[in-house]
């Protein structure tokens, strides 16, 4: 029986992280995966997504190639060239990881893992054992119920990355970050699109004002949306899925996205057994990713925060410095950057207005309109740029909607995190013409210092 430091089920965001952090450290490390080295993000979410959004960007750049003066016309998508720049990128990050897992001296197993005692994997009739074992097994593109996935009509974003066709016309069944990504993408690949959502706002954890500029956005791009209903069943017609809500409407495509949220991988791995405290799959941990069961941590999509690839990075690293005794400070989830890599992007950190009030501050907003900013005119973007403040106190949020706009995250996240107020930042000197002096501008605004914002 190998013993090790750590033993880490699962090789996605949060194990991976966690297997090479530790290992960095000093600590022996096995690391279980039964699928590829990287999981859902790499093979099968966050890199092929925004590598197909990279093509629809490019198919975009070309049917507006003249307003630019580029005598250039979008002629049709190829597909198969597609995936092979899609499954490049790919092949080349995972040959990359690989490499960094050898050059640890990580101990990598292939194979489904199940915990067989509070310390101890057992995975191909093999059992490894530990001090510690850190539970990473990820998520699944859930479904609802009564609604069959067949993989071929009626798919997940799993089969989504994979498409091999622009289908004519795509229903998406979720109006969250994945449903809004994908629609972006066969908008732009030259697809019909109906996003159908149940709740009254597309991207609805985002502050109101960004899900109403993405919802704006979309119509102008001919995104077609339905909010606030539910759905009621779907059937398939030959080559034509049709959906019904409850509302009695029926919608018609090619193909139908559902995109309803993705759920912990937790069952059948023996977490119960070893008393595990669960809610509804997800296993439930403290502020250090410590389970109930001592010597047991868990981390990523398993557990509920948000399920983001950069959280699962970050609570990999917690665990593995908090074995190693550096005693990390927790993570501020708050904190952490969000993005919907659609078009036009929508990008956050901190409280919305809503959640701000909620926790009884006393709210001041400042919302930048893109349309001062040069580098948005350059790129022919729209959005805005939005504050939530503490009154005479610290930045509490920060709201963005606009072409590239994730890219200012960087900055935002320091502001937030760093408890700076519009006063900190309005000094500060911003490259021109970048889409960055949009933070900048917006600060100064707020600051009482506005240059090319009113205020």
């Amino acid at each position: 029986m190998a013993q090790f430091d750590l033993v880490i089920l699962g090789g996605g965001s949060g194990g991976y992280a966690c297997a090479l952090r530790s290992a960095q450290l000093g600590l022996s490390v096995a690391l279980i995966e039964a699928d590829k080295l990287g999981g859902t993000c790499l093979h099968r979410g966050c890199i092929p997504t925004k590598a197909l959004l990279h093509s629809g960007e490019i198919a975009d750049g070309a049917r507006d190639a003249n307003h630019f003066g580029v005598n250039a016309q979008f002629l049709s998508m190829d597909m198969p060239a597609v995936n092979s720049y899609k499954d490049g990128v790919i092949a080349r990050l995972h040959k990359g990881l690989q490499g960094l897992v050898k050059s640890r001296n990580i101990t990598y197993i292939e194979g489904h893992g199940r915990l067989v005692s509070s310390d101890t994997v057992e995975v191909n009739g093999e059992k490894y054992t530990a001090k510690n074992v850190v539970l990473a097994t990820g998520s699944y593109a859930k479904t609802l119920p009564g609604l069959e996935i067949d993989g071929t009509k009626i798919i997940t974003s799993d089969h989504a990355t994979k498409l091999e066709y622009v289908p004519k016309s795509v229903i998406v069944l979720g109006g969250g970050v994945i449903g809004c990504e994908f629609a972006s993408v066969w908008k732009s690949f030259g697809s019909e699109v109906t996003i159908i959502e149940g709740l009254p706002h597309l991207v609805a954890l985002e502050d109101e004002s960004s899900s109403k500029q993405l919802e704006r956005a979309f119509r102008k791009r001919g995104i077609n949306f339905e909010l606030g209903v539910r759905f009621a069943s779907a059937s398939i017609n030959g080559d034509t899925v049709t959906v019904t809500l409850e509302d009695g409407k029926t919608f018609s495509a090619d193909v139908l996205l559902v995109s309803v949220g993705r759920g912990p991988v937790s069952a059948n791995l023996g977490y119960e057994e070893q008393g595990i405290s669960m809610d509804r799959g997800y296993v439930l941990v403290d502020d250090k990713c410590r389970t109930n069961v001592p010597g047991i941590w868990a981390v990523g999509d398993l557990i509920p925060t948000l399920q983001l690839a950069h959280v699962g990075f970050g609570e990999g690293i917690l665990v593995a410095e908090e074995i190693a005794g550096l005693n990390p400070r927790p993570i501020n989830y708050d904190g952490v950057p969000r993005v919907t890599y659609s078009e036009p992007e929508v990008a956050s950190v901190g409280l919305t207005t809503a959640l701000a009030k909620e926790r009884g501050y006393d709210v001041v907003e400042l919302n930048y309109d893109l349309a001062g900013n040069g580098k948005a005119q350059i790129l022919r973007t729209a959005g805005s740029v939005k504050l939530v403040s503490q009154k005479n106190g610290p930045v509490l949020g920060i709201h963005m909607v606009g072409s590239r706009v994730g890219e200012l995250l960087a900055e935002a996240q320091l502001i937030f995190n760093w408890e700076a107020s519009a006063a900190d930042v309005a000094p500060l000197i911003h490259a021109h013409p970048t889409l960055s002096e949009a933070m900048g501008e917006a600060h100064m605004a707020l600051a009482g210092k506005a240059l090319h914002a009113h205020g």
